[in-house]
């Protein structure tokens, strides 16, 4: 554990936060994409399957299950209790083009060919672009609201900070995972046109607008 770790960790526990709190107390899931948070839940369920047979610490195992836990909880929120509110209409990436891929990539790529181990590096692949459907969203409807810029800022963030702590690693216990380090640099890139007009739009005040 390291500093950049634990504010990517805090970061990533931020942004489910906010994406909770705004559901819960505007009643509503306008805004956000159902399909980027059924590839998260997919995500966190293939990766935490070891906690059927390990333990880390007490730290590990809880976030764990708060990732877990809260996934589910926002996909029961989205499809469910607020399905009402819920906008299908401009929710349409298509996230097979995204499951399959990273499948397959997961099968050919990976550390060691294990059941545990496969998962393990599908869920990074897959965490990777889980954001598109969100981002391309966004894209869409041309705005967001600005807590759910809020909540895509910190979810960027926590993988940005992640990127820092895989250098720290390496440049005090000569540690990386070139799968890890890959994947979150992709991720992050991803994020870099957002990041840019959330400092330029959101925090002067305006709802950001995307180009369409």
């Amino acid at each position: 554990m390291n500093i950049f770790r634990l504010l990517g960790d805090l970061s990533h526990l931020l942004a489910i936060i906010i994406l909770l709190q705004k559901i819960w107390y505007t009643r509503s899931c306008a805004g956000i994409s159902g399909k980027s948070q059924v590839l998260f839940a997919i995500v966190y369920t293939a990766r935490y399957l070891d906690l059927l047979n390990s333990f880390v610490s007490l730290y590990n195992t809880s976030m764990k299950i708060v990732f877990l836990a809260s996934s589910y909880a926002t996909i029961y929120l989205i499809y469910l209790k607020f399905r009402a509110t819920y906008d299908r209409n401009h929710d349409t990436f298509r996230i097979e083009f995204l499951l399959l891929p990273t499948v397959l990539l997961a099968l050919l790529i990976n550390h060691q060919f294990s059941t545990l181990e496969v998962l393990w590096t599908f869920s990074i692949y897959l965490e990777s672009v889980a954001i598109l459907p969100q981002l391309f969203m966004v894209s869409k409807t041309g705005e967001a609201e600005s807590i759910t810029s809020h909540y895509l800022f910190a979810l960027g963030s926590y993988r940005g900070l992640y990127i820092l702590n895989w250098i720290y690693r390496y440049s005090t216990e000569g540690h990386y995972d070139l799968i890890a380090i890959v994947a979150g640099v992709v991720q992050t890139v991803l994020y870099c046109d957002f990041f840019y007009l959330y400092i330029t739009k959101v925090l002067k005040g305006k709802k950001l607008q995307l180009p369409a």
